[in-house]
């Protein structure tokens, strides 16, 4: 492998799922990328004791239903101008606001490759031209955005959330599993 120079970017990804890190890290090293991984925050903390990262790739549900906003907080808070990319298999325009937030420059749904997140570290700057919809918000979107406001709330324990929710836990449990976006 060839030496990597200073200006060499370097990209943080903080995934607990070990196959989709490596072949995302993989193809960010083919685009010149020094990759580091995380699993999850301990890990992520660790690393930036020795790194400076520019860039960052979050999984928002991470291991042990841990809530990877905790890590865009921590990130952010070690350098402010690091560009942080949360990725989701659990969207909810909740935990898009909440990331950004706390310091993601963009928030992409799963599945994105290589090509989007690349992207969006370039797009930071809002844009006043996006097109906004005429169509109402759906009462089960509705309950869907409640729904994961209340998750993050509680770092996405089920147990919890579905106590504040009023409903059993496995109820929430398969409505969750009903909502993934693939």
């Amino acid at each position: 492998m060839s030496e990597l120079s200073p200006e060499t970017p370097v990209l943080l990804i903080v995934e607990d799922d070990e196959a989709f890190a490596r072949t995302l890290g993989r193809s960010f090293e083919r685009r010149g990328y020094r990759v580091l991984h995380a699993p999850g925050y301990e890990e992520a903390a660790k690393v930036l004791d020795e790194h400076d990262p520019g860039y960052a790739v979050v999984d928002l549900k991470l291991k042990g239903n841990s809530s990877g906003l905790n890590c865009v907080q921590l990130l952010h808070a070690h350098d402010p101008e690091m560009l942080i990319v949360v990725l989701t298999g659990f969207a909810s325009i909740g935990t898009a606001v909440e990331a950004i937030k706390l310091g993601a420059c963009q928030y992409l749904a799963k599945p994105s490759n290589t090509d989007d997140i690349e992207a969006a570290f370039g797009h930071v700057a809002g844009n006043a031209d996006i097109e906004v919809t005429n169509r109402s918000t759906s009462i089960k979107t509705l309950e869907w955005e409640h729904i994961h406001a209340v998750l993050a709330e509680t770092d996405f324990n089920i147990s919890e959330a579905a106590r504040r929710l009023g409903m059993h836990r496995r109820t929430l449990a398969r409505k969750l599993e009903k909502q993934r976006v693939k």
